[in-house]
């Protein structure tokens, strides 16, 4: 039976970035994907590489910070995947925040980016506002345009794994994972691959499969309880509509949230939703509701782009994807985004994300490779990944 250090369970952005981070340290690693790699969340999110403006509303300065020096991080080491990109936001004479919080939430971005010069933004004139094609100017008094990034999330997530398996990890697509069985110096991982039962040793193994998180820790023998979760569904619009030029960041009309209209392969993106899903047995689909909540909005900015009808007829596709949220009180939008590792003294060998966020995948596997460390002593490293480019 093959033994690894390391076998990590989903092949997620977070997956990845763990396979390639724990490669380079030395550790031998195994990634199982039950289908592609990148299939799921990772190629479902809003594709952008940010601090997390909104954050700091909830007062979640240190993943702002954080964030921000890893989307630094990423437009250095991976230029052709991750660009700067403006964003825009107007702020109307009925708008919930003014411009003198948008201003002071500017300035706290801009702070928190450590005078990287991306962290600078500005008031444009309202000679310029006619720039940003459609956008309804009855009512605007401001608006700023600041700067964050924007990547292909698939071909991230593969660039990254490219990079793991140079370094050494072995990566199994099309590898379902249906049984694991902790004992005190290994755990005994079974999956199926092209028709066949496999089983490999491993002195530790990583739980990193975002939505379905819970449904591996029901495979572990003995069992191990699970975390209460929400399952959060954030489904995008796809409208054939020109692009913008850059990325307008737009309060909703119908609650306190923000949702983003982007420019993605040539056409307007619209994102995101914050629906609960009460199961994933069937692929994540727009609600009707969503989809009148975003053409909505964007009718609201957009008033010239016709009536919500209209606009229907130009969705050239959708897409959703599903974060993991702890169950709390309140709304989603509320919620803290930070990741959380969960390893219980009765399975020390064992540990699973909850959460993660596609910016942040490096010191989400910096902090696993240190946990992997702790339990199984320092081996010699083969890379640096903070040197090592994206391709």
């Amino acid at each position: 039976m093959d033994r690894f250090d390391l076998v990590i369970i989903g092949g997620g952005i977070n997956g990845a970035g763990i396979a390639q981070c724990a490669s380079a340290a030395g550790y031998s690693v195994l990634l199982l994907e039950k289908g592609e790699i990148a299939e799921q969340t990772s190629a479902n999110s809003s594709k952008l590489i940010h601090g997390g403006l909104r954050y700091l509303e909830s007062g979640q300065l240190s993943l702002v910070r954080k964030s921000l020096s890893e989307r630094r991080s990423l437009l250095k080491l991976a230029p052709n995947l991750v660009k700067p990109i403006p964003f825009y936001i107007p702020i109307y004479e009925n708008s919930q925040r003014s411009q003198w919080t948008i201003r002071a939430g500017l300035s706290a971005y801009a702070l928190l980016s450590e005078l990287d010069p991306l962290g600078q933004f500005k008031s444009l004139p309202a000679v310029q506002w006619p720039n940003i094609k459609g956008l309804k100017l009855q009512g605007l008094e401001a608006v700023f345009q600041y700067w964050d990034a924007q990547t292909d999330d698939k071909a991230l997530t593969k660039a990254v794994v490219r990079s793991a398996v140079a370094l050494g990890a072995k990566v199994l697509q099309g590898a379902e994972c249906d049984a694991l069985v902790h004992r005190p110096d290994n755990c005994e991982v079974s999956y199926l691959y092209q028709d066949e039962r496999c089983k490999v040793t491993a002195s530790c193994v990583v739980n990193a499969t975002g939505p379905w998180v819970n449904k591996l820790i029901g495979c572990v023998t003995p069992p191990m309880a699970k975390e209460e979760i929400e399952l959060i569904q954030g489904s995008h619009l796809l409208l054939d509509i020109p692009s913008p030029d850059g990325i307008l960041y737009l309060e909703s009309c119908f609650d306190e949230r923000v949702v983003f209209v982007m420019p993605w392969e040539g056409k307007t993106l619209l994102g995101t939703t914050e629906t609960t899903l009460a199961s994933l047995d069937e692929k994540p689909q727009p609600t009707r509701e969503e989809i009148y909540y975003l053409l909505g909005i964007y009718r609201r900015y957009f008033p010239e782009s016709g009536d919500i009808e209209a606009l229907e007829v130009k969705i050239y596709d959708t897409f959703c994807g599903v974060r993991v949220l702890p169950k709390q009180a309140g709304q989603a939008f509320e919620r803290s985004r930070e990741l959380w590792l969960q390893s219980r003294e009765s399975h020390p060998r064992f540990l699973t994300l909850y959460g993660g966020k596609l910016t942040t995948f490096r010191s989400t596997a910096k902090e696993v490779t240190h946990w992997l460390h702790e339990r199984l002593g320092e081996r010699v490293e083969i890379a640096d990944v903070d040197r090592l480019p994206l391709y």
